[in-house]
């Protein structure tokens, strides 16, 4: 009688920590993979979504405005005739300043 008690009560307490592993998987899905994948996606549109005179910062924190669109990265004029070439995946963001004007 005694062994029958311990092996319910063990077997609940499996199901329960089952139950919160899933409940933890859950909670980092919708607070962490979830918005990173949303903003990820937003990033590639706005890469995808860049032309000639767009203002944009690199990740390297150069702000400059595009000048030529090519197929795996831009012609961007950082000062007066100073061009660089810029990979597409390193184009982050229109700088904030240009946001709110």
């Amino acid at each position: 009688m005694q062994l029958n008690i311990l092996l319910e009560t063990t077997g609940q307490s499996g199901i329960s920590s089952i139950v919160m592993i899933v409940l933890m998987i859950v909670v980092f899905y919708f607070f962490l993979i979830r918005p990173q994948k949303k903003r990820q996606k937003e990033i590639q549109e706005f890469q995808n979504s860049v032309k000639n005179g767009t203002k944009v910062v690199t990740s390297g924190g150069i702000y400059g405005t595009v000048k030529d669109v090519k197929d795996k990265y831009f012609i961007v004029e950082i000062a007066d005739n100073v061009r660089i070439s810029v990979d597409k995946a390193s184009v982050f963001a229109v700088p904030a300043t240009e946001e709110k004007k």
